[in-house]
């Protein structure tokens, strides 16, 4: 049993490097033909598993566009995001509006804050002109 930790904590440890090495934020899809192409290919369910196990460890974070893809970053990459809800094009926001922002008290009621998400969600000026003619 030792032996299929240690190779689970390879694995999480080879896709967290993955998303480390992007310069944008992955699929399970776009992970498992990264790790498909190397000498420690993963199945994608597999992937899809370790990415859940390292979200549940504050290491990864992830999103979900309108289409119900879902995209992984680590969560030092503090990106948050403006999407439109017709074709899909997403802006990254300059900065964190929520940095600030502190749960007091009961707010968090016992919870071990690990990352947040913040996504904003709209029409494009194209499809807003578009509809609009």
């Amino acid at each position: 049993m030792p032996s299929q930790v240690a190779a689970s904590g390879d694995r999480q440890q080879q896709l967290l490097e993955q998303l480390k090495l992007a310069d944008r934020e992955l699929s399970g899809q776009d992970l498992h033909a990264l790790l498909r192409q190397g000498p420690q290919a993963m199945g994608l369910a597999t992937v899809y598993r370790h990415l859940r196990q390292l979200q549940q460890q504050g290491l990864v974070r992830c999103r979900h566009l309108p289409s119900g893809e879902a995209l992984f970053a680590p969560v030092e990459r503090d990106e948050h995001h403006l999407t439109c809800v017709d074709c899909g094009t997403t802006l990254v926001l300059e900065q964190c509006p929520m940095h600030n922002v502190q749960l007091h008290g009961d707010q968090a009621e016992g919870f071990q804050l690990l990352f947040h998400t913040l996504e904003f969600f709209g029409l494009c000026h194209n499809c807003q002109a578009r509809q609009s003619g």
